[in-house]
């Protein structure tokens, strides 16, 4: 491959991947680099691990030469521009965790050329691309940012299981510690995104991704508590917004929930405030926000209290259905899903616990959640539906047979609004 041609990508995740084929779609030679050698040879062989990524794509990419994946990182160096697309989680104190970030700015350091571009795409907190990331580049490979090589920030804007994200026609952020770093960060992007949006330094594109989830944990927080006041009230909180962004100007549905779940939302607006504290500032907001989400399972698990209750039964000793293990609908992400929260609560009442996700087969290792790990998904008949005390709601994927859970289940309660249309007004139904 010419090195003047040839696109690194670091992390071929959710992120990296649908860039890396982007870009070869485009006619760029792609370099996918990643620590996961199982994910470098399933790509190397065509295949996909990613339920929203069809594997013709990837085949075509590889054997059409545009796209390859390594664990060798001493191949960046071969690389005109690397971008990095690897997790920013928070650890277990809240805090942001840049060990990724950080771990491979020092992977690629040594190995770093001068006149090539590095981006960061990670979320994170403004000042970490031209502060410790540049540092550990800097002192990894003895060449300076902005003049021996280029910096920039550019946020990724994913969105999953959406068919209408696409990634040519989302526009791109792009924000270089110079302004040579960010003409030459908007050349690259320019080869496979069609909209770019320049702004002023790497700190205002990294504060625009934090804007962007800010925005929704907030509006999100908001309709579920005024999902908990309209339920008092005897209102149901989803004809309301139904009927309310049917208004043309002022008004932007969100839609309540189990509690937040992906690798987004319930993180990244921790970054800011975190940083916040470092200027003496407050993020009630944000925080507020936060404790509202986080008590939504709390709330869910109160409603198949009731539900129950209802039924002369307890949940305690209660058998229970979870129906929908990843964060959100038609993707086989299960990260920082909020099924998982109401899983344990429900156990920790004393209810046996069983799931059914078409996506999630089998529940892989996580940091958050490792002793699920293994559990496999129940066959999803009339009978086995029919054994459950309580069906609970948790993920609406679309290729679930509602009718046939609503036919036979004994009890159910449903936090997406995914049953209303089959049950509505049934006294065995009840949301939450």
């Amino acid at each position: 491959m010419s090195s003047d041609s040839l696109i690194g990508i670091i992390g071929l995740g959710y992120v990296g991947l649908p860039l890396s084929l982007r870009f070869a779609q485009c006619g760029s030679h792609v370099l996918g680099l990643d620590i996961d050698s199982v994910k470098v040879e399933k790509l190397t062989a065509g295949q996909s691990y990613i339920l929203h990524i069809p594997e013709k794509d990837i085949a075509v990419a590889v054997q059409e030469g545009r796209f390859q994946a390594t664990t060798d990182f001493s191949r960046a160096k071969e690389c005109t521009a690397l971008i990095i697309c690897v997790p920013t989680p928070l650890t277990n104190g809240t805090e942001p965790d840049l060990s990724y970030v950080l771990n491979t700015g020092k992977a690629i350091a040594p190995y770093l050329q001068k006149g090539q571009l590095v981006v960061l795409e990670s979320t994170t907190y403004p000042g970490t691309t031209d502060g410790e990331l540049r540092e550990v580049l800097e002192a990894g490979s003895g060449l300076k940012a902005g003049e021996d090589f280029h910096l920039a920030f550019s946020p990724e804007r994913e969105d999953p299981g959406n068919p209408l994200s696409d990634v040519s026609r989302i526009p791109k952020v792009i924000g270089g510690l110079t302004p040579a770093c960010q003409k030459r960060a908007m050349e690259i992007y320019g080869r496979a995104i069609q909209t770019l949006v320049p702004v002023d330094s790497c700190r205002v594109a990294e504060a625009v991704k934090l804007t962007e989830n800010i925005f929704r944990a907030v509006n999100i927080a908001m309709v579920n508590e005024l999902k908990v006041v309209y339920d008092k009230m005897g209102i149901d909180i989803w004809e309301v917004i139904a009927a309310a962004k049917t208004k043309p100007f002022g008004f932007m549905p969100f839609y309540p929930g189990p509690g937040l779940g992906g690798h987004c939302i319930p993180i990244d607006p921790f970054y800011l405030t975190w940083k916040a504290r470092q200027y003496g500032q407050e993020t009630r907001f944000i925080e507020l926000a936060g404790e509202v989400n986080t008590a939504m399972p709390a709330y869910v698990i109160q409603r198949c209290k009731e539900a129950l209750i209802a039924s002369e039964k307890t949940l305690s000793g209660s058998r229970v259905l979870l129906l929908g293990i990843a964060y959100k609908p038609n993707v086989d992400d299960d990260r920082e899903s909020p099924a998982y929260v109401l899983w344990e609560m429900l156990e920790e009442a004393g209810a046996t616990v069983e799931y059914y996700d078409p996506h999630v087969p089998v529940i892989r290792p996580s940091r958050e959640h490792s002793h699920f790990a293994g559990r496999q998904n129940l066959d999803l008949t009339a009978e086995n539906i029919a054994n459950f005390d309580l069906v609970l709601l948790a993920t609406n994927h679309q290729v679930v047979d509602y009718a046939l859970i609503a036919e036979h289940a004994r009890l159910i309660v449903d936090t997406r609004n995914a049953f209303a249309h089959l049950l509505k007004g049934q006294p065995h139904y009840f949301k939450a």
